[in-house]
Protein backbone atom coordinates (compact mmCIF):
# COMPACT_ATOMS: atom_id res chain seq x y z
CA UNK A 1 0.00 0.00 0.00
CA UNK A 2 1.74 3.17 -0.97
CA UNK A 3 1.20 6.12 1.42
CA UNK A 4 1.46 9.85 -0.32
CA UNK A 5 3.40 12.36 1.37
CA UNK A 6 0.12 13.92 2.06
CA UNK A 7 -1.31 11.14 3.92
CA UNK A 8 1.94 10.43 5.43
CA UNK A 9 2.13 14.43 6.87
CA UNK A 10 -1.65 13.60 8.18
CA UNK A 11 -0.81 10.31 9.74
CA UNK A 12 2.65 11.69 11.45
CA UNK A 13 -0.18 14.90 12.91
CA UNK A 14 -2.36 12.76 14.35
CA UNK A 15 0.07 10.86 16.11
CA UNK A 16 1.18 13.71 17.61
CA UNK A 17 -2.61 14.32 18.37
CA UNK A 18 -2.34 10.65 19.98
CA UNK A 19 0.81 11.48 21.90
CA UNK A 20 -1.00 14.36 23.93
CA UNK A 21 -2.22 13.76 27.32
CA UNK A 22 -5.19 16.08 27.00
CA UNK A 23 -7.92 16.05 29.46
CA UNK A 24 -10.41 14.27 28.01
CA UNK A 25 -8.16 12.41 25.35
CA UNK A 26 -9.33 12.85 21.99
CA UNK A 27 -11.19 9.71 21.28
CA UNK A 28 -9.96 7.52 18.17
CA UNK A 29 -12.52 8.50 15.51
CA UNK A 30 -12.03 12.37 16.34
CA UNK A 31 -8.07 12.21 15.48
CA UNK A 32 -9.30 10.13 12.20
CA UNK A 33 -11.81 12.78 11.21
CA UNK A 34 -8.79 15.32 11.66
CA UNK A 35 -6.58 13.10 9.32
CA UNK A 36 -9.32 13.03 6.96
CA UNK A 37 -9.43 9.49 6.81
CA UNK A 38 -12.59 6.73 7.51
CA UNK A 39 -12.07 5.44 11.05
CA UNK A 40 -11.32 2.09 10.14
CA UNK A 41 -9.33 3.16 7.09
CA UNK A 42 -7.04 5.38 9.68
CA UNK A 43 -6.38 2.29 12.26
CA UNK A 44 -5.03 0.52 9.24
CA UNK A 45 -3.20 2.85 7.87
CA UNK A 46 -1.22 4.05 11.42
CA UNK A 47 -0.99 0.55 11.88
CA UNK A 48 0.84 0.02 8.76
CA UNK A 49 3.23 3.02 8.57
CA UNK A 50 3.70 2.85 13.27
CA UNK A 51 3.21 -0.63 13.47
CA UNK A 52 1.27 -0.27 16.51
CA UNK A 53 -2.25 0.56 16.23
CA UNK A 54 -3.55 3.81 17.55
CA UNK A 55 -4.95 3.39 20.89
CA UNK A 56 -1.75 0.84 21.46
CA UNK A 57 0.58 3.85 20.65
CA UNK A 58 -1.71 5.61 23.30
CA UNK A 59 -0.83 3.78 25.49
CA UNK A 60 2.74 3.07 25.15
CA UNK A 61 3.29 7.09 24.68
CA UNK A 62 1.57 7.43 28.11
CA UNK A 63 3.75 5.09 29.55
CA UNK A 64 6.52 6.10 28.45
CA UNK A 65 6.06 9.63 29.81
CA UNK A 66 4.85 8.06 33.09
CA UNK A 67 8.47 6.17 33.11
CA UNK A 68 10.00 9.61 32.91
CA UNK A 69 7.91 11.17 35.56
CA UNK A 70 8.14 8.70 38.10
CA UNK A 71 12.37 8.44 37.84
CA UNK A 72 12.90 12.34 37.60
CA UNK A 73 10.10 14.41 39.32
CA UNK A 74 8.92 14.41 42.95
CA UNK A 75 5.39 13.33 41.46
CA UNK A 76 3.51 10.59 43.66
CA UNK A 77 2.20 7.56 41.57
CA UNK A 78 -1.45 9.26 41.84
CA UNK A 79 -0.31 12.20 40.40
CA UNK A 80 1.89 10.42 37.64
CA UNK A 81 -1.28 8.79 36.84
CA UNK A 82 -3.45 12.02 36.52
CA UNK A 83 -0.48 13.89 34.30
CA UNK A 84 -0.36 11.56 31.49
CA UNK A 85 -4.32 11.44 31.37
CA UNK A 86 -5.35 8.26 32.87
CA UNK A 87 -8.26 8.81 35.11
CA UNK A 88 -7.98 5.44 36.75
CA UNK A 89 -5.37 4.17 39.52
CA UNK A 90 -5.99 1.08 39.11
CA UNK A 91 -5.86 0.53 35.58
CA UNK A 92 -2.70 2.70 35.22
CA UNK A 93 -0.97 0.48 38.06
CA UNK A 94 -2.37 -2.35 36.00
CA UNK A 95 -1.16 -1.71 32.43
CA UNK A 96 2.67 0.14 34.25
CA UNK A 97 3.45 -3.27 35.78
CA UNK A 98 2.38 -5.89 32.64
CA UNK A 99 3.98 -3.40 30.43
CA UNK A 100 7.33 -2.43 32.88
CA UNK A 101 7.51 -5.25 35.01
CA UNK A 102 7.27 -3.49 37.69
CA UNK A 103 4.73 -1.73 40.05
CA UNK A 104 4.81 1.88 39.35
CA UNK A 105 5.78 2.74 43.19
CA UNK A 106 8.78 0.10 42.50
CA UNK A 107 9.42 1.88 39.90
CA UNK A 108 9.78 4.98 41.36
CA UNK A 109 12.01 3.68 44.09
CA UNK A 110 14.22 1.58 42.08
CA UNK A 111 15.31 4.53 39.64
CA UNK A 112 15.29 7.02 42.37
CA UNK A 113 17.54 4.96 43.64
CA UNK A 114 20.04 4.55 40.76
CA UNK A 115 19.66 8.61 39.86
CA UNK A 116 22.57 10.68 41.61
CA UNK A 117 20.99 12.97 43.41
CA UNK A 118 21.25 16.81 42.13
CA UNK A 119 24.46 18.49 42.70
CA UNK A 120 26.15 15.40 44.05
CA UNK A 121 29.21 14.47 42.11
CA UNK A 122 29.76 11.49 39.75
CA UNK A 123 30.98 8.54 40.61
CA UNK A 124 34.84 9.05 39.62
CA UNK A 125 35.69 6.80 36.19
CA UNK A 126 38.91 4.99 35.62
CA UNK A 127 39.77 2.21 33.04
CA UNK A 128 38.56 -1.17 33.38
CA UNK A 129 41.64 -2.28 33.43
CA UNK A 130 42.58 -1.24 37.01
CA UNK A 131 38.99 -2.46 38.11
CA UNK A 132 40.70 -6.27 37.02
CA UNK A 133 44.03 -5.75 38.78
CA UNK A 134 42.17 -5.13 41.78
CA UNK A 135 40.89 -9.11 41.41
CA UNK A 136 44.49 -10.12 41.12
CA UNK A 137 45.94 -11.65 44.26
CA UNK A 138 48.20 -10.28 46.66
CA UNK A 139 51.24 -11.74 45.23
CA UNK A 140 51.11 -10.65 41.84
CA UNK A 141 53.49 -8.89 39.57
CA UNK A 142 53.74 -5.18 40.46
CA UNK A 143 56.01 -4.50 37.53
CA UNK A 144 57.64 -5.88 34.09
CA UNK A 145 60.47 -6.85 35.38
CA UNK A 146 58.81 -9.29 38.22
CA UNK A 147 56.64 -10.95 35.45
CA UNK A 148 59.70 -11.48 33.15
CA UNK A 149 61.56 -13.28 36.26
CA UNK A 150 58.31 -14.76 37.10
CA UNK A 151 58.58 -16.62 33.69
CA UNK A 152 58.95 -20.69 33.79
CA UNK A 153 62.24 -21.79 32.83
CA UNK A 154 61.58 -22.96 29.18
CA UNK A 155 60.47 -19.28 28.60
CA UNK A 156 63.39 -17.90 30.31
CA UNK A 157 66.00 -19.68 27.88
CA UNK A 158 64.29 -17.74 24.85
CA UNK A 159 66.50 -15.20 23.78
CA UNK A 160 64.40 -11.57 23.33
CA UNK A 161 65.38 -8.99 21.30
CA UNK A 162 64.24 -5.98 23.06
CA UNK A 163 65.25 -7.53 26.09
CA UNK A 164 67.94 -5.22 27.69
CA UNK A 165 68.86 -6.55 31.37
CA UNK A 166 70.52 -9.76 30.27
CA UNK A 167 72.60 -11.53 32.67
CA UNK A 168 76.27 -10.73 32.07
CA UNK A 169 78.17 -13.49 29.06
CA UNK A 170 74.65 -14.10 27.41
Amino acid sequence: MLLGTDAFRRLCEARDLLREPGDPPLPVREVARRARMSHFHFIRRFHALFGLTPHQYRIRSRLERARILLATGGHSVTDVCMDVGCSSLGSFSDQFTRRTGAAPARFQRTARALAPSPGALPPPLFPGCLSLMTALPAHAFRNFREANDARSPIESEVPYANQTDQPAGG
